[in-house]
């Protein structure tokens, strides 16, 4: 996948995720695209893991399946960002 479709598949996963995870997220464009394409890499790699099996660093495919799995990944994302933001912030 090119990097033009990782950016897309990145905000609009980012975008999702932001939209159905509780609380306040600051960030901009920006953060909700970075946020968005990490989230691809850790819910690729968790689908990949899950049925083959192999840990290895992936991304889906920008398709209905693909965004799914990207906003699933952004949401753990989001959460585990929150969570060492919270722990530091103690």
């Amino acid at each position: 996948m090119n990097i033009l479709a990782w950016i897309v598949l990145g905000l609009l996963a980012g975008v999702i995720a932001k939209a159905i995870f509780p609380g306040y997220q600051s960030g901009g464009f920006l953060g909700t695209t970075i946020l968005g394409i990490i989230g691809a890499f850790v819910g690729g790699s968790l689908y990949t893991f899950l049925t083959t099996g192999a840990l290895a660093l992936t991304a889906p495919g920008l398709s209905i399946g693909g965004v799914f799995i990207a906003v699933l990944g952004a949401i753990v994302a989001l959460w585990i960002y929150y969570a060492i933001g919270r722990r530091s912030a103690i």
